[in-house]
């Protein structure tokens, strides 16, 4: 019988939200930004590991998670439904970082392929044997440990996973990530610690989630057994809770350590619900619609909190962005005034000027070059102080890259573009002497020529006579044509010059990823997927009422 009538409209749709949600990108520490990208790990975990695999396979036998914090006894409970050691320490499971799963010798092959948690690696004994995987360097790699157990009932596998609240990073994060990819989360807690914070937690995102749930209050001993029992159930009923199967299993001398294995009679309450729900067709139908249909339900609060949290992203680049713009515009306009009013022709192109020619025209066009680029490092620095300033100011600006520019390669770029453009300039010089009115008794010099024009443009009321000594050379006409091909390279090196400083600064914020349409990508997916759910629900809806019990769930 299978479980999920799955209709490829809604695996083609979740396929399509898997990669959007893949593509979103929270890379500046903005509020909300942090739990944006725990959730798009969350999300990306239970559609690789358990939505997608299930719907894709809706005969696969179901997966029970056992989860909790540590020493909670997660493995002496396994080993003890099991009836044997197949999760110890040091022998068939080297770290607490590689998970082990149990499952019947009939479901191997569903688990040993990359069905569910195609992340991790494949291995057991006869593999690690081959491979020498009991060596320091398996320790290294996440793997998921495979046992079988004829003990097990067909139809449901039990992994044991790492402590939710392991000292190390990476095993968290796996126990996070195996619990995405449960169709039924067994919790363990312990009568010292079942009030502690992070069980509920746990507790929360199964309720968020609707997952199927069990709990287990673990070394509860005899004397308090009553009295903890009635109080967990009551903290239970308070969290909306209160229907979730609890079993209690009391403190025994093989407890201790994990050493041992507990009596069947232990285990035994907890061994006929996990057989009921793999073998009642009732049953399982319930865990894996009950799971399959949180997961699916839950987008709908957070695919639209994804969502946001784009846009606030791309938000905050845009401002930032628009920081440096209105620095660089700010910087262009006063380099524009600065030319216009002369200001390039002072100090010591302004001395050399007034003894021009004596000078030389060669030493007079260094000077302009030389204060046409001190006026545009002074001006590109001005616009780098402004924007840091404003990001400063902004809240994003805390959490972006750092706005650094290097100031010697900042000058050396000015150098080179300065360069281009005198040598522009001297090569229109020439071109125009070549083409001089005919009759000219004494030819013009076309280095004279470039350092006139120079001189000209770059002093404006401060260049006395310039304009004039110009179109004696050259011609009034000629001289005209000269000043405004020369403005015009000007002002191609000016704004060229400002836009690539900008662009610069930019790079930072463009390496973020942070797309335009990621928010509108996440919006249009979800609502195709809502709807591609919603005719799905409604044709499962149909066949209940039609049949009094439905095979398909989608």
């Amino acid at each position: 019988m299978a479980i999920l009538d799955v209709r490829p409209e809604l695996i083609d749709a979740l396929t399509v939200l898997r990669e959007r949600v893949d593509a979103a990108r929270f890379p500046l520490a903005l509020p909300g930004a942090a739990r944006a990208r725990r959730t798009r790990c969350e999300l990306l975990d239970q559609l690789d590991d358990y939505l997608m695999p299930r719907l894709r396979s809706p005969g696969a036998p179901l997966l029970a998670v056992v989860g909790g914090s540590t020493g909670a006894g997660k493995s002496t409970l396994v080993n003890s439904l099991v009836g044997r050691r197949v999760s110890e320490a040091g022998v068939l499971r080297p770290t607490t970082r590689t998970p082990v799963l149990v499952c019947h010798p009939h479901d191997r092959e569903w688990f040993a392929d990359t069905r569910v948690l195609p992340g991790l690696t494949r291995v057991d004994a006869d593999t690690a044997d081959a491979r020498g995987d009991d060596t320091p360097a398996r320790r290294e790699r996440p793997a998921l440990w495979l046992e079988v157990a004829d003990s097990l009932p067909p139809g449901i596998a039990l992994l044991d996973a790492p402590d939710i609240d392991s000292l190390v990073g990476a095993n968290r994060e796996l126990a996070a990530e195996l619990l995405c990819a449960a169709d039924i989360w067994i919790l363990v807690t312990t009568a010292s610690r079942y009030a502690d914070a992070l069980p509920w937690h746990l507790l929360r995102s199964a309720k968020e989630y609707d997952v199927t749930l069990g709990t287990v209050l673990d070394r509860v001993p005899h004397q308090i057994a009553a009295e903890v029992s009635h109080h967990y159930a009551a903290l239970l009923t308070r969290a909306g809770l209160g229907d979730v199967p609890r079993f209690t299993v009391p403190e025994l001398p093989e407890s201790a350590d994990g050493g041992g294995l507990l009596p069947r009679t232990a285990v035994a309450q907890l061994a006929d619900w996990l057989r009921h729900c793999a073998q009642d067709p009732a049953a399982r139908h319930v865990a894996a619609h009950r799971t399959a249909d949180g997961v699916l339900d839950s987008l709908r609060t957070r695919m639209p909190a994804l969502a946001g949290a784009s846009a606030a992203q791309h938000a905050a680049v845009v401002r930032l962005s628009g920081h440096v713009a209105a620095a660089y515009t700010g910087a262009a306009d006063l380099v524009a005034d600065a030319v216009r009013d002369g200001e390039v022709l002072s100090g010591q192109a302004q001395a050399l000027w007034r003894g021009y020619p004596a000078c030389g025209p060669e030493a007079l066009q260094g000077a302009l070059a030389e204060g046409l680029a001190t006026l545009l490092r002074t001006a590109v620095a001005a616009a780098d102080e402004t924007a840091a300033a404003s990001w400063r100011r902004d809240r994003a600006g805390s959490a972006a890259p750092s706005y650094d520019a290097e100031p010697r390669q900042v000058a050396v770029r000015i150098g080179r573009a300065v360069e281009r453009w005198r040598t522009a300039l001297t090569d229109l010089a020439y071109e125009e002497v070549r083409f001089a009115r005919d009759g000219m008794r004494v030819p013009a010099d076309p280095e004279d020529v470039a350092a006139l024009l120079g001189t000209a443009l770059l002093g404006a009321g401060r260049a006395d006579g310039a304009g004039e000594r110009l179109a004696r050379l050259l011609g009034g006409q000629a001289a005209v044509r000269m000043r405004d091909r020369a403005r015009h390279e000007l002002d191609c090196l000016l704004e060229e010059l400002m836009d690539g400083e900008r662009i610069a600064r930019l790079v930072p914020l463009d390496a973020l990823d942070v797309a335009p349409g990621q928010q509108a990508a996440l919006v249009s997916q979800h609502s195709v997927l809502r709807k591609c759910w919603t005719r799905s629900r409604e044709r499962r809806e149909s066949a209940e009422v039609m049949s009094g019990f439905s095979d398909g769930l989608y």
